[in-house]
Protein backbone atom coordinates (compact mmCIF):
# COMPACT_ATOMS: atom_id res chain seq x y z
CA UNK A 1 0.00 0.00 0.00
CA UNK A 2 1.41 3.31 -0.89
CA UNK A 3 1.15 6.32 1.59
CA UNK A 4 -1.57 7.57 -0.78
CA UNK A 5 -3.77 4.60 -0.64
CA UNK A 6 -3.78 4.47 3.40
CA UNK A 7 -6.68 5.45 5.13
CA UNK A 8 -6.62 9.11 6.66
CA UNK A 9 -7.43 8.88 9.71
CA UNK A 10 -6.73 12.03 10.98
CA UNK A 11 -9.33 12.73 8.57
CA UNK A 12 -11.85 10.57 10.56
CA UNK A 13 -10.51 12.56 13.75
CA UNK A 14 -10.91 16.09 12.13
CA UNK A 15 -14.24 15.20 10.81
CA UNK A 16 -15.64 13.48 14.68
CA UNK A 17 -14.11 17.46 15.98
CA UNK A 18 -16.21 18.88 13.14
CA UNK A 19 -19.64 17.09 14.44
CA UNK A 20 -18.76 17.34 17.89
CA UNK A 21 -18.47 21.11 17.51
CA UNK A 22 -21.75 21.60 15.88
CA UNK A 23 -23.35 19.06 18.94
CA UNK A 24 -21.78 21.91 21.22
CA UNK A 25 -23.38 24.91 19.32
CA UNK A 26 -26.91 23.28 19.21
CA UNK A 27 -26.96 22.04 23.36
CA UNK A 28 -24.78 25.41 24.79
CA UNK A 29 -23.73 27.88 22.38
CA UNK A 30 -27.05 28.45 19.94
CA UNK A 31 -29.16 31.63 20.76
CA UNK A 32 -32.21 30.55 19.01
CA UNK A 33 -34.87 27.89 19.73
CA UNK A 34 -33.59 24.57 20.70
CA UNK A 35 -33.88 21.66 22.89
CA UNK A 36 -34.19 23.52 26.10
CA UNK A 37 -36.33 25.19 27.26
CA UNK A 38 -34.36 28.77 27.31
CA UNK A 39 -31.51 29.52 24.46
CA UNK A 40 -28.96 26.97 25.44
CA UNK A 41 -26.44 30.16 24.95
CA UNK A 42 -27.93 31.77 28.02
CA UNK A 43 -28.33 28.52 29.81
CA UNK A 44 -24.37 27.85 29.81
CA UNK A 45 -23.10 31.52 30.54
CA UNK A 46 -19.58 31.27 29.65
CA UNK A 47 -19.41 28.14 27.58
CA UNK A 48 -22.37 28.92 25.34
CA UNK A 49 -19.78 32.30 24.33
CA UNK A 50 -16.94 29.72 23.09
CA UNK A 51 -19.38 26.60 21.67
CA UNK A 52 -21.26 29.66 20.07
CA UNK A 53 -18.56 29.03 17.12
CA UNK A 54 -18.91 25.74 17.16
CA UNK A 55 -20.83 26.20 13.95
CA UNK A 56 -17.48 26.64 12.27
CA UNK A 57 -17.80 23.09 11.91
CA UNK A 58 -19.62 23.32 9.46
CA UNK A 59 -16.85 25.26 7.37
CA UNK A 60 -14.42 22.25 8.30
CA UNK A 61 -17.05 19.32 7.23
CA UNK A 62 -16.94 21.56 3.89
CA UNK A 63 -13.21 21.81 3.45
CA UNK A 64 -12.99 18.23 3.84
CA UNK A 65 -15.42 17.17 1.41
CA UNK A 66 -13.26 19.36 -1.16
CA UNK A 67 -10.28 16.98 -0.12
CA UNK A 68 -12.32 13.67 0.39
CA UNK A 69 -14.58 13.70 -2.44
CA UNK A 70 -12.08 14.45 -4.91
CA UNK A 71 -9.88 11.76 -3.80
CA UNK A 72 -12.88 9.07 -4.06
CA UNK A 73 -14.23 10.50 -7.54
CA UNK A 74 -10.72 10.17 -9.05
CA UNK A 75 -10.38 7.35 -11.51
CA UNK A 76 -14.34 6.97 -11.43
CA UNK A 77 -16.94 7.54 -14.17
CA UNK A 78 -19.86 10.02 -13.37
CA UNK A 79 -21.90 6.98 -12.84
CA UNK A 80 -19.07 5.35 -10.30
CA UNK A 81 -19.29 8.85 -8.65
CA UNK A 82 -23.01 8.76 -8.01
CA UNK A 83 -23.15 5.08 -6.75
CA UNK A 84 -20.42 6.15 -3.96
CA UNK A 85 -22.32 9.28 -3.17
CA UNK A 86 -25.60 7.47 -2.75
CA UNK A 87 -24.75 4.60 -0.93
CA UNK A 88 -22.90 7.14 1.73
CA UNK A 89 -25.15 9.60 2.38
CA UNK A 90 -28.68 8.08 2.09
CA UNK A 91 -29.11 5.11 4.11
CA UNK A 92 -28.35 7.33 7.51
CA UNK A 93 -30.38 10.21 5.85
CA UNK A 94 -33.08 8.25 5.87
CA UNK A 95 -32.89 6.92 9.26
CA UNK A 96 -32.69 10.64 10.10
CA UNK A 97 -35.72 11.85 8.92
CA UNK A 98 -37.86 8.44 10.24
CA UNK A 99 -36.75 9.36 13.20
CA UNK A 100 -37.84 13.11 12.83
CA UNK A 101 -40.76 11.48 12.13
CA UNK A 102 -41.05 9.19 15.44
CA UNK A 103 -40.44 12.16 17.50
CA UNK A 104 -43.05 14.02 15.91
CA UNK A 105 -45.86 11.29 16.26
CA UNK A 106 -44.59 10.18 19.75
CA UNK A 107 -44.09 13.72 21.32
CA UNK A 108 -45.41 15.99 19.04
CA UNK A 109 -41.55 18.15 18.85
CA UNK A 110 -39.49 18.77 15.88
CA UNK A 111 -40.93 19.51 12.16
CA UNK A 112 -41.47 15.56 11.35
CA UNK A 113 -44.60 16.10 10.58
CA UNK A 114 -46.09 13.39 7.97
CA UNK A 115 -46.73 16.25 4.88
CA UNK A 116 -42.55 16.76 5.03
CA UNK A 117 -41.43 13.26 5.31
CA UNK A 118 -41.50 12.14 1.58
CA UNK A 119 -40.08 15.44 0.03
CA UNK A 120 -37.70 15.10 3.19
CA UNK A 121 -36.69 11.50 1.68
CA UNK A 122 -35.48 12.80 -1.83
CA UNK A 123 -33.38 15.14 -0.40
CA UNK A 124 -34.18 17.94 -2.46
CA UNK A 125 -36.94 19.45 -0.18
CA UNK A 126 -34.62 22.65 -0.12
CA UNK A 127 -34.03 22.88 -3.76
CA UNK A 128 -38.36 23.04 -3.75
CA UNK A 129 -38.51 25.83 -1.36
CA UNK A 130 -40.00 23.06 1.44
CA UNK A 131 -39.14 22.65 5.14
CA UNK A 132 -36.28 20.29 6.17
CA UNK A 133 -37.48 18.00 9.28
CA UNK A 134 -33.82 18.53 10.83
CA UNK A 135 -32.57 22.40 10.52
CA UNK A 136 -28.74 20.40 9.72
CA UNK A 137 -29.82 19.12 6.33
CA UNK A 138 -29.26 21.99 4.60
CA UNK A 139 -26.22 21.48 4.48
CA UNK A 140 -26.67 18.15 2.64
CA UNK A 141 -28.31 20.84 -0.40
CA UNK A 142 -24.87 22.83 -0.77
CA UNK A 143 -23.01 19.06 -0.67
CA UNK A 144 -25.37 18.45 -3.49
CA UNK A 145 -24.24 21.34 -5.72
CA UNK A 146 -20.88 19.95 -4.99
CA UNK A 147 -21.26 16.68 -6.23
CA UNK A 148 -22.95 17.69 -9.18
CA UNK A 149 -19.60 19.72 -10.38
CA UNK A 150 -18.10 17.15 -9.74
CA UNK A 151 -19.92 14.76 -11.69
CA UNK A 152 -19.75 16.91 -14.57
CA UNK A 153 -15.60 17.02 -14.16
CA UNK A 154 -15.75 13.31 -14.08
CA UNK A 155 -17.60 12.84 -17.23
CA UNK A 156 -14.96 15.05 -18.64
CA UNK A 157 -12.45 13.47 -16.98
CA UNK A 158 -10.34 13.85 -13.49
CA UNK A 159 -6.81 14.75 -14.37
CA UNK A 160 -4.14 17.37 -13.23
CA UNK A 161 -4.94 20.06 -15.67
CA UNK A 162 -8.68 19.44 -16.06
CA UNK A 163 -8.71 20.22 -11.87
CA UNK A 164 -6.88 23.07 -12.22
CA UNK A 165 -9.04 24.45 -15.26
CA UNK A 166 -12.11 23.35 -13.25
CA UNK A 167 -11.04 25.23 -9.74
CA UNK A 168 -9.66 28.33 -12.09
CA UNK A 169 -12.96 28.40 -13.61
CA UNK A 170 -15.23 27.90 -10.66
CA UNK A 171 -13.57 30.08 -8.80
CA UNK A 172 -13.53 33.27 -10.91
CA UNK A 173 -17.00 32.10 -12.34
CA UNK A 174 -18.56 32.31 -8.85
CA UNK A 175 -17.06 35.84 -8.08
CA UNK A 176 -18.55 36.95 -11.27
CA UNK A 177 -21.80 35.54 -10.36
CA UNK A 178 -21.52 37.63 -7.29
CA UNK A 179 -20.94 40.50 -8.85
CA UNK A 180 -23.62 40.57 -11.49
CA UNK A 181 -25.70 39.30 -8.87
CA UNK A 182 -26.84 36.39 -11.09
CA UNK A 183 -29.55 34.36 -9.11
CA UNK A 184 -29.37 31.22 -11.21
CA UNK A 185 -25.92 30.84 -11.32
CA UNK A 186 -25.36 31.86 -7.72
CA UNK A 187 -27.23 29.39 -6.36
CA UNK A 188 -25.07 26.44 -8.97
CA UNK A 189 -21.81 27.89 -7.98
CA UNK A 190 -22.34 28.93 -4.74
CA UNK A 191 -19.63 31.40 -4.07
CA UNK A 192 -20.05 31.90 -0.90
CA UNK A 193 -18.88 28.49 -0.05
CA UNK A 194 -17.52 26.78 -3.03
CA UNK A 195 -13.65 28.01 -1.59
CA UNK A 196 -14.14 25.43 1.18
CA UNK A 197 -14.45 22.57 -1.73
CA UNK A 198 -12.10 24.51 -3.94
CA UNK A 199 -9.64 24.71 -1.25
CA UNK A 200 -9.84 20.74 -0.12
CA UNK A 201 -9.51 20.30 -4.09
CA UNK A 202 -6.25 21.52 -4.25
CA UNK A 203 -5.13 20.03 -0.76
CA UNK A 204 -5.83 16.77 -2.36
CA UNK A 205 -4.06 17.09 -5.05
CA UNK A 206 -0.77 18.83 -2.97
CA UNK A 207 -1.67 15.53 -1.04
CA UNK A 208 -1.42 13.32 -4.00
CA UNK A 209 1.26 15.12 -6.58
CA UNK A 210 3.17 17.05 -3.72
CA UNK A 211 3.37 21.12 -3.32
CA UNK A 212 3.35 23.28 -6.09
CA UNK A 213 3.45 27.18 -5.94
CA UNK A 214 0.66 27.09 -8.39
CA UNK A 215 -1.10 24.20 -5.69
CA UNK A 216 -0.66 26.75 -2.95
CA UNK A 217 -1.89 29.48 -4.83
CA UNK A 218 -5.23 28.04 -5.49
CA UNK A 219 -5.39 27.54 -1.45
CA UNK A 220 -4.63 30.75 -0.62
CA UNK A 221 -6.97 32.32 -2.97
CA UNK A 222 -9.60 30.16 -1.38
CA UNK A 223 -8.57 31.03 2.26
CA UNK A 224 -8.91 34.46 1.50
CA UNK A 225 -12.19 33.91 -0.36
CA UNK A 226 -13.28 31.67 3.11
CA UNK A 227 -11.68 34.45 5.63
CA UNK A 228 -14.15 36.47 3.33
CA UNK A 229 -17.77 34.94 3.35
CA UNK A 230 -17.49 33.57 7.26
CA UNK A 231 -16.54 37.61 8.32
CA UNK A 232 -19.88 38.49 6.06
CA UNK A 233 -21.66 36.13 7.59
CA UNK A 234 -21.47 37.25 11.32
CA UNK A 235 -23.00 40.03 9.89
CA UNK A 236 -26.12 38.41 8.51
CA UNK A 237 -26.40 34.98 9.79
CA UNK A 238 -24.51 34.44 13.13
CA UNK A 239 -24.92 38.44 14.26
CA UNK A 240 -22.59 39.07 17.12
CA UNK A 241 -19.82 36.81 16.91
CA UNK A 242 -16.84 38.23 16.79
CA UNK A 243 -14.93 38.78 13.26
CA UNK A 244 -11.40 38.76 14.57
CA UNK A 245 -12.45 35.09 15.85
CA UNK A 246 -14.13 33.95 13.23
CA UNK A 247 -10.83 34.57 10.68
CA UNK A 248 -8.80 33.12 12.81
CA UNK A 249 -10.84 29.93 13.79
CA UNK A 250 -11.25 29.89 9.53
CA UNK A 251 -7.46 30.44 8.84
CA UNK A 252 -6.59 27.77 11.49
CA UNK A 253 -9.24 25.45 9.58
CA UNK A 254 -7.46 25.85 6.53
CA UNK A 255 -4.02 25.77 8.49
CA UNK A 256 -4.99 21.86 9.86
CA UNK A 257 -5.74 20.84 6.58
CA UNK A 258 -2.62 21.93 4.80
CA UNK A 259 -1.12 19.70 7.51
CA UNK A 260 -2.78 16.68 6.39
CA UNK A 261 -2.01 17.53 3.05
CA UNK A 262 1.54 17.38 3.28
CA UNK A 263 1.21 14.39 5.78
CA UNK A 264 2.43 16.24 9.13
CA UNK A 265 -0.34 14.38 10.49
CA UNK A 266 -0.06 10.82 9.42
CA UNK A 267 1.41 9.62 13.14
CA UNK A 268 -2.85 10.24 13.98
CA UNK A 269 -3.17 6.99 12.87
CA UNK A 270 -4.70 5.06 15.46
CA UNK A 271 -7.47 2.35 14.43
CA UNK A 272 -10.13 3.71 16.92
CA UNK A 273 -10.08 6.94 14.73
CA UNK A 274 -11.94 4.93 11.99
CA UNK A 275 -14.75 4.57 14.36
CA UNK A 276 -14.62 7.94 15.35
CA UNK A 277 -15.13 8.88 11.89
CA UNK A 278 -18.13 6.48 10.95
CA UNK A 279 -20.18 8.23 13.73
CA UNK A 280 -19.20 11.51 12.52
CA UNK A 281 -22.55 11.46 10.11
CA UNK A 282 -25.27 10.09 11.70
CA UNK A 283 -23.92 11.99 14.76
CA UNK A 284 -24.79 15.21 12.71
CA UNK A 285 -27.69 14.13 11.47
CA UNK A 286 -29.54 13.16 14.65
CA UNK A 287 -28.37 14.58 17.44
CA UNK A 288 -30.68 17.94 17.46
CA UNK A 289 -33.46 15.37 16.94
CA UNK A 290 -32.73 13.04 19.78
CA UNK A 291 -32.36 15.29 22.12
CA UNK A 292 -35.93 17.43 21.89
CA UNK A 293 -38.15 14.44 23.55
CA UNK A 294 -35.09 13.83 26.06
CA UNK A 295 -34.27 17.30 27.91
CA UNK A 296 -37.96 18.03 27.51
CA UNK A 297 -38.30 14.92 30.39
CA UNK A 298 -34.40 15.08 31.81
CA UNK A 299 -34.66 18.76 32.36
CA UNK A 300 -34.39 20.68 34.77
CA UNK A 301 -35.36 17.53 37.00
CA UNK A 302 -31.69 17.07 36.70
CA UNK A 303 -29.35 19.97 36.60
CA UNK A 304 -28.06 21.47 33.30
CA UNK A 305 -24.67 19.56 33.55
CA UNK A 306 -25.69 16.03 33.87
CA UNK A 307 -28.55 16.71 31.36
CA UNK A 308 -26.09 18.25 28.82
CA UNK A 309 -23.65 15.14 29.46
CA UNK A 310 -27.13 12.60 29.14
CA UNK A 311 -27.99 14.02 26.00
CA UNK A 312 -24.46 14.37 24.61
CA UNK A 313 -24.14 10.30 25.35
CA UNK A 314 -27.34 9.56 24.26
CA UNK A 315 -26.53 11.12 20.63
CA UNK A 316 -23.09 9.50 20.07
CA UNK A 317 -24.80 5.96 21.48
CA UNK A 318 -28.13 6.64 19.00
CA UNK A 319 -25.31 7.21 16.44
CA UNK A 320 -23.45 4.22 16.68
CA UNK A 321 -26.33 2.36 16.48
CA UNK A 322 -27.43 3.94 13.03
CA UNK A 323 -24.10 3.20 11.75
CA UNK A 324 -23.90 -0.96 12.94
CA UNK A 325 -27.61 -1.65 12.14
CA UNK A 326 -28.24 0.60 9.13
CA UNK A 327 -25.13 2.79 7.69
CA UNK A 328 -23.30 -0.91 7.12
CA UNK A 329 -26.28 -2.73 6.02
CA UNK A 330 -27.71 -0.56 3.87
CA UNK A 331 -24.82 0.86 2.03
CA UNK A 332 -24.00 -2.99 1.32
CA UNK A 333 -27.88 -3.59 0.06
CA UNK A 334 -27.95 -0.73 -2.14
CA UNK A 335 -24.29 -0.57 -3.74
CA UNK A 336 -24.70 -4.27 -5.08
CA UNK A 337 -28.33 -2.91 -6.44
CA UNK A 338 -26.94 0.29 -7.97
CA UNK A 339 -24.37 -1.27 -9.15
CA UNK A 340 -26.23 -4.18 -11.53
CA UNK A 341 -28.30 -0.48 -12.57
CA UNK A 342 -25.43 0.30 -14.40
CA UNK A 343 -24.59 -2.77 -16.45
CA UNK A 344 -27.07 -1.98 -19.28
CA UNK A 345 -25.38 1.26 -19.00
CA UNK A 346 -21.81 0.00 -19.61
CA UNK A 347 -23.34 -2.27 -22.18
CA UNK A 348 -24.88 0.06 -24.32
CA UNK A 349 -21.89 2.14 -24.14
CA UNK A 350 -19.45 -0.33 -24.90
CA UNK A 351 -17.37 -0.37 -28.15
CA UNK A 352 -19.11 -2.83 -30.80
CA UNK A 353 -17.07 -6.15 -30.88
CA UNK A 354 -14.59 -6.17 -33.88
CA UNK A 355 -14.79 -9.24 -36.48
CA UNK A 356 -12.20 -11.67 -36.59
CA UNK A 357 -11.32 -11.31 -39.77
CA UNK A 358 -11.78 -14.01 -42.20
CA UNK A 359 -9.30 -16.77 -43.77
CA UNK A 360 -7.77 -15.65 -47.09
CA UNK A 361 -9.65 -17.94 -49.70
CA UNK A 362 -6.81 -19.23 -52.00
CA UNK A 363 -7.48 -17.83 -55.93
CA UNK A 364 -9.00 -20.23 -58.20
CA UNK A 365 -6.12 -20.78 -60.18
CA UNK A 366 -4.22 -22.56 -57.49
CA UNK A 367 -7.56 -24.52 -56.25
CA UNK A 368 -7.60 -26.48 -59.75
CA UNK A 369 -3.95 -27.05 -59.60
Amino acid sequence: MTPHDRRLRELDLLRFVAALAVVLFHFTGFDGEGPWPEPSRELFGALGEVTRYGYLGVDLFFLISGFVILMSAWGRSPGEFGVSRLTRLLPAYWAAVLLGLAIWAGFRLGNGVPGLVVPNLTMLQAGLGLKSIDAVFWTLWVEMHFYVLIAVLAARGIGYRSCLVFMAGWTLAGIFADEADHKLLQVMLMPTWSPYFIGGMALFMIYRFGPTLLLWGYVAVSWLLAVHWSVWRTGHVFEGSDETVVAAAVTGIFAVMALVATGRLRRLNWRGLTVLGALTYPLYLTHSQIALPLLEHAYPALDKWTALALATAASLLLAYAVYRLVERPGQAWMRARLKASLLPVRAQDAPPPVPEPRPETPPRELVRN
